[in-house]
Protein backbone atom coordinates (compact mmCIF):
# COMPACT_ATOMS: atom_id res chain seq x y z
CA UNK A 1 0.00 0.00 0.00
CA UNK A 2 1.26 3.30 -0.79
CA UNK A 3 1.38 6.19 1.69
CA UNK A 4 1.49 9.90 0.80
CA UNK A 5 4.91 9.99 2.85
CA UNK A 6 5.60 7.57 -0.19
CA UNK A 7 4.56 10.07 -2.70
CA UNK A 8 6.21 12.77 -1.10
CA UNK A 9 9.37 11.03 -1.09
CA UNK A 10 9.20 10.64 -5.14
CA UNK A 11 7.51 13.95 -5.85
CA UNK A 12 9.46 16.46 -3.25
CA UNK A 13 7.99 18.30 -0.42
CA UNK A 14 8.56 21.83 -1.77
CA UNK A 15 5.04 23.79 -0.64
CA UNK A 16 4.18 26.63 -2.29
CA UNK A 17 3.25 29.06 0.35
CA UNK A 18 1.25 32.96 0.35
CA UNK A 19 0.18 35.32 2.83
CA UNK A 20 -3.88 35.95 3.48
CA UNK A 21 -2.96 39.80 2.80
CA UNK A 22 -1.46 39.31 -0.22
CA UNK A 23 -3.67 40.30 -3.98
CA UNK A 24 -5.17 37.24 -5.97
CA UNK A 25 -2.81 38.57 -8.73
CA UNK A 26 0.13 37.39 -6.72
CA UNK A 27 -1.29 34.33 -6.35
CA UNK A 28 -2.05 33.17 -9.49
CA UNK A 29 1.35 34.72 -10.89
CA UNK A 30 2.98 32.57 -8.49
CA UNK A 31 1.13 29.26 -9.32
CA UNK A 32 1.90 30.20 -13.16
CA UNK A 33 5.31 30.49 -12.88
CA UNK A 34 5.65 27.35 -10.37
CA UNK A 35 3.53 25.19 -12.48
CA UNK A 36 1.07 24.70 -9.47
CA UNK A 37 -3.06 24.34 -9.29
CA UNK A 38 -2.84 25.70 -5.42
CA UNK A 39 -1.23 27.37 -3.18
CA UNK A 40 -1.35 27.28 0.95
CA UNK A 41 -2.40 30.00 2.57
CA UNK A 42 0.12 30.94 6.24
CA UNK A 43 0.22 33.15 8.66
CA UNK A 44 3.77 32.75 10.18
CA UNK A 45 3.81 29.30 10.44
CA UNK A 46 0.07 28.37 10.64
CA UNK A 47 -1.84 26.83 7.86
CA UNK A 48 -5.21 29.06 7.25
CA UNK A 49 -6.79 28.20 4.12
CA UNK A 50 -5.86 27.10 0.40
CA UNK A 51 -6.35 29.24 -2.59
CA UNK A 52 -6.52 27.23 -6.31
CA UNK A 53 -6.93 28.14 -9.66
CA UNK A 54 -10.74 27.16 -9.44
CA UNK A 55 -11.19 29.72 -6.18
CA UNK A 56 -9.79 32.54 -8.98
CA UNK A 57 -12.54 31.06 -11.57
CA UNK A 58 -15.67 31.20 -9.63
CA UNK A 59 -14.53 34.07 -7.03
CA UNK A 60 -12.96 36.54 -9.57
CA UNK A 61 -14.19 35.76 -12.99
CA UNK A 62 -17.04 34.79 -12.28
CA UNK A 63 -18.03 37.46 -9.90
CA UNK A 64 -16.60 40.66 -12.07
CA UNK A 65 -13.68 41.04 -9.04
CA UNK A 66 -10.61 42.05 -10.50
CA UNK A 67 -7.54 39.94 -9.06
CA UNK A 68 -5.66 43.48 -8.61
CA UNK A 69 -8.09 44.70 -5.84
CA UNK A 70 -8.97 41.36 -4.26
CA UNK A 71 -7.01 39.74 -1.46
CA UNK A 72 -6.34 35.81 -1.24
CA UNK A 73 -7.86 36.13 2.21
CA UNK A 74 -11.24 36.75 0.13
CA UNK A 75 -11.43 34.40 -2.10
CA UNK A 76 -9.46 31.09 0.04
CA UNK A 77 -11.25 27.84 1.28
CA UNK A 78 -10.37 28.08 5.11
CA UNK A 79 -12.01 24.51 6.30
CA UNK A 80 -9.35 22.89 4.75
CA UNK A 81 -8.96 18.84 4.06
CA UNK A 82 -5.34 17.83 5.05
CA UNK A 83 -3.83 14.17 5.54
CA UNK A 84 -0.88 12.65 7.17
CA UNK A 85 1.85 11.34 5.78
CA UNK A 86 0.97 7.50 7.29
CA UNK A 87 -2.32 8.04 5.38
CA UNK A 88 -2.68 6.03 2.09
CA UNK A 89 -3.23 7.07 -1.70
CA UNK A 90 -6.46 5.26 -1.71
CA UNK A 91 -7.44 7.44 1.43
CA UNK A 92 -6.67 10.31 0.10
CA UNK A 93 -8.88 9.92 -2.95
CA UNK A 94 -11.52 9.10 -0.94
CA UNK A 95 -11.06 12.16 0.90
CA UNK A 96 -10.29 14.47 -2.49
CA UNK A 97 -13.98 12.86 -4.24
CA UNK A 98 -15.90 13.19 -0.27
CA UNK A 99 -15.03 16.91 -0.01
CA UNK A 100 -14.20 17.97 -4.14
CA UNK A 101 -10.85 19.32 -3.69
CA UNK A 102 -7.90 18.03 -5.94
CA UNK A 103 -4.95 19.19 -3.36
CA UNK A 104 -4.66 18.25 0.37
CA UNK A 105 -1.96 19.92 2.76
CA UNK A 106 0.02 17.06 4.57
CA UNK A 107 0.41 17.93 8.22
CA UNK A 108 2.81 16.53 10.80
CA UNK A 109 2.61 17.53 14.07
CA UNK A 110 1.04 20.16 13.41
CA UNK A 111 3.58 21.36 10.29
CA UNK A 112 2.80 21.50 6.79
CA UNK A 113 5.33 19.33 5.33
CA UNK A 114 4.17 18.68 1.85
CA UNK A 115 0.91 18.88 -0.78
CA UNK A 116 -0.37 16.28 -2.87
CA UNK A 117 -2.39 16.73 -5.38
CA UNK A 118 -5.14 14.50 -7.48
CA UNK A 119 -2.69 13.95 -10.28
CA UNK A 120 0.03 12.96 -7.37
CA UNK A 121 -2.83 10.15 -6.33
CA UNK A 122 -3.49 8.83 -10.06
CA UNK A 123 0.02 8.94 -11.09
CA UNK A 124 1.15 7.13 -7.71
CA UNK A 125 -1.98 4.51 -8.81
CA UNK A 126 -0.80 3.96 -12.31
CA UNK A 127 2.74 3.30 -11.02
CA UNK A 128 1.82 0.42 -8.53
CA UNK A 129 -1.01 -1.46 -11.35
CA UNK A 130 2.43 -0.65 -14.15
CA UNK A 131 4.45 -2.82 -11.12
CA UNK A 132 1.63 -5.75 -10.87
CA UNK A 133 1.69 -6.11 -14.26
CA UNK A 134 4.96 -6.50 -14.75
CA UNK A 135 5.12 -8.68 -12.08
CA UNK A 136 2.67 -10.71 -12.88
CA UNK A 137 3.94 -10.88 -16.89
CA UNK A 138 7.61 -12.23 -15.02
CA UNK A 139 5.48 -15.02 -13.26
CA UNK A 140 3.72 -15.92 -16.69
CA UNK A 141 6.69 -15.50 -18.85
CA UNK A 142 8.82 -16.99 -16.05
CA UNK A 143 6.91 -20.33 -15.82
CA UNK A 144 7.07 -21.41 -19.28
Amino acid sequence: MTLVKHVLNAKGRKVHVISPNALVFEALRMMADTNVGSLVVMEGEKLVGIVTERHYARQIALMGRTSSETSVADIMSTHVACVRPDHSVEECMAIMTKRGVRHLPVLERGRVVGIVSIGDMVNSVISDQQFVIEQLEQFIHGGR
